[in-house]
């Protein structure tokens, strides 16, 4: 059966953050994850200590955390390639790393980084390939690199671009491809042939329709013929649900029996 996991920054927005993993449990999944939970990237111990206790006490396990990747809802993706902020990447690596330690969470997104004004693409893809390598060196997990949509300063589009990025940290071991099937064909990449080509790079995966970033069945992408694909071409990780719905009725197209978590 397939393991789903819940992201719970991009649900359940109706609810503060603390209250998200409960209920993800109580719609019946056993697993979540996040994006980074905070604005900072060292939040206070107190704020950990709740953030964690709120995922053990919801009885899921954490499958996914991203690092710290400035501030999202302003356009911002993620420090690895931005000059000014390097020392705010390595700050926060050891934090992500308790975190994953404490609750068991083995795969950490760092995301790439916008092209930044006034610095050369060049060293910002130098920079980028010392930082990851910093991220790897600091957790025990996988490092995932994630191509994304809707962010027109952000460079890795395609799986292509970023297994390219992969490619230069060749003596780093425990990197790997996130795929998100929404992201990659909004911006036209060839899902399929994307699963062909880099099966062996994908570490974790996640999904939303398009148009519209819904839930599975609000669009008209063939998810679960590419869940089919990537399954078969041998990932046996969870699925990531990163998709945005408001309201009741946000996971009707998943029985409850195939969601993962313990029954109500």
């Amino acid at each position: 059966m397939t393991q789903w996991t819940v992201n719970c920054s991009i649900l359940y927005t109706g609810l503060p953050l603390l209250e998200r993993p409960a209920a993800a449990a109580a719609d019946g999944f056993g697993a979540v994850e996040f994006w980074w939970p905070w604005p900072v990237a060292v939040p206070a111990d107190r704020d950990v200590d709740a953030f964690v206790r709120a995922v053990e006490e919801a009885g899921v396990r954490l499958t996914g955390l991203n690092f710290f990747a400035g501030d999202m809802p302003g356009g911002d993706r993620g420090l690895v390639s931005w000059p000014a902020r390097a020392s705010e990447l390595l700050d926060n690596i050891p934090v992500v790393a308790a975190i994953g330690e404490r609750l068991g969470c083995r795969a950490f997104n760092a995301l790439y980084g916008n092209r930044v004004d006034g610095a050369d693409p060049k060293e910002q893809d130098d920079l980028a390939a010392e930082m990851l390598a910093a991220c790897a060196r600091g957790v025990a997990g996988t490092v995932l690199l994630e191509p994304v949509s809707g962010a027109p300063r952000y460079p890795l589009l395609t799986a292509d671009d970023a297994v390219a990025v992969l490619d230069r940290l060749g003596h780093v071991p425990n990197v790997g491809l996130l795929a998100d099937f929404y992201h990659l064909a909004v911006n036209g990449d060839d899902v399929p042939a994307a699963i062909e080509r880099h099966a062996g790079r994908i570490a974790h995966v996640q999904i939303a329709d398009a148009p519209g970033r819904g839930a599975p069945g609000t669009g008209t992408l063939p998810i679960r013929r590419w869940i089919g694909d990537v399954r078969a071409a041998g990932y046996d990780g969870p699925i990531g649900l990163e998709y945005r719905a408001e309201g009741s009725g946000d996971f009707d197209w998943l029985p409850r029996a195939d969601r993962g978590g313990t029954s109500a």
